[in-house]
């Protein structure tokens, strides 16, 4: 043939076998069983060399790519920060508020949350009469008796502190500073019968007993007091002497059953 060496002794490949030592149409290759497996040993139905399908594939692309997209996503919501205007769960508590000073307390003692849920209204200035008991005097000063009796024709309450301070007037003015309060008597819940009476005691200092410089003995004309818990004032006459400027000279107790007056 031309174009082909024949060298003696050597075969010629028929024609559809393969050369060198090919095996001939319907005999397995190397790597091949005789039942139609590919070369890593799967058929040849439509498997990869991987031994597995194309539509197989596919499927299980996809379903790695969902398998990612789910753990960034998990990640991303777990580890989500904070926004700045948040608040933790865990935050610390809120400093507790300082208490007023005794300077900033108001003359008029503040009810009880328990005594104005329950029982008979506080008594109203207009239902009481007020008026000076029994005096005392001491060495430097004088102690008072002030009267709490109810006129009206049903229980009243009262509870705390009156609001004392010495006046001059009319028209009437306060001189120095308000009668402080003492803790010589127990703070309670006092329930006035109709013609029950209730009393505080009230200590004066002798405004004399101070250099003149640093008291300002001024005269008073009267007391100037409110039953617990009201803002109508009574007017008591008194002549006692009054610091204008700011000594204590007065303090005065919680409000207790009884009468601390003569009569």
């Amino acid at each position: 043939m031309k174009g082909t060496a024949v060298f003696p002794g050597a075969g010629v490949p028929r024609a559809g076998s393969s050369a060198a030592g090919s095996p001939r149409p319907g005999s397995p290759r190397p790597g091949y069983s005789g039942n139609g497996l590919s070369r890593v040993g799967f058929s040849e139905s439509g498997l990869s060399r991987a031994g597995v399908s194309r539509p197989g594939r596919l499927v299980l692309a996809a379903a790695a790519l969902t398998c990612v997209a789910a753990a960034a996503g998990c990640a991303s919501s777990g580890s989500q920060p904070s926004s700045p205007g948040s608040t933790s769960a865990a935050a610390s508590p809120t400093a507790p508020t300082a208490a007023s000073s005794s300077g900033n307390v108001p003359a008029v003692a503040s009810p009880s949350p328990s005594a104005a849920a329950a029982g008979p209204p506080a008594c109203a200035t207009s239902t009481l009469r007020v008026k000076l008991g029994i005096a005392q005097g001491y060495a430097g000063g004088v102690y008072e008796v002030i009267d709490f009796t109810n006129t009206s024709g049903s229980p009243c309450t009262l509870y705390g502190y009156p609001g004392v301070s010495l006046v001059s007037g009319p028209p009437y003015t306060q001189i120095g500073l308000a009668a402080k309060r003492s803790a010589t008597a127990p703070v309670k819940l006092i329930r006035l019968a109709p013609g029950a009476t209730a009393n505080a005691r009230l200590q004066i200092v002798d405004a004399l007993n101070y250099p003149s410089a640093t008291c300002a003995p001024t005269k008073a004309t009267a007391l100037k007091v409110y039953p617990p818990n009201q803002t109508a004032p009574v007017y008591l006459p008194t002549t006692s002497n009054g610091c204008a400027n700011p000594v204590q000279i007065m303090n005065v107790s919680a409000v207790q059953a009884g009468s601390g007056s003569s009569s």
